[in-house]
């Protein structure tokens, strides 16, 4: 193969993956891009409750509490299954789990939903 042979592939090849890599470089924010926030103080205080016994690993308020959550909304960044669970966050006046959710990933980070994973803010520390 001539050297401007070569060289024609080199950035043909570069041209190609250049986009590639650039987007797998990109931090995952989530799977809507822009995840809103909000502070643990502006968090309900059952809301603060939960956060407190998933960082206590308990007791939880339902047998369910702390099972896989497998974000099939595709509204959180992309993990691999198990990465993700999920907690009740007790309404009062209902007689049932309600809709409102923590969400801890395994990294240490929450995000809070009171639409039953529609929507997601990240929770800050």
């Amino acid at each position: 193969m001539s050297r401007s042979l070569r060289l024609i592939w080199i950035v043909l090849a570069a041209m190609l993956w250049s986009p590639l890599l650039a987007q797998s470089a990109q931090p995952l924010q989530g799977g809507q891009e822009n995840l809103s926030v909000i502070k643990v103080a502006e968090l309900p205080v059952q809301a603060r409750e939960t956060l407190l016994a998933i960082k206590q690993g308990g007791p939880f308020a339902y047998p369910r509490d702390g099972v896989v959550f497998n974000n099939f909304e595709h509204v959180l960044p992309k993990r691999q299954r198990g990465y993700y669970h999920e907690y009740t966050v007790v309404t009062p006046g209902e007689s049932n789990r309600g809709v409102r959710r923590i969400i801890s990933g395994a990294a240490h980070e929450y995000y809070y939903t009171t639409d039953h994973y529609q929507t997601f803010k990240r929770i800050l520390e």
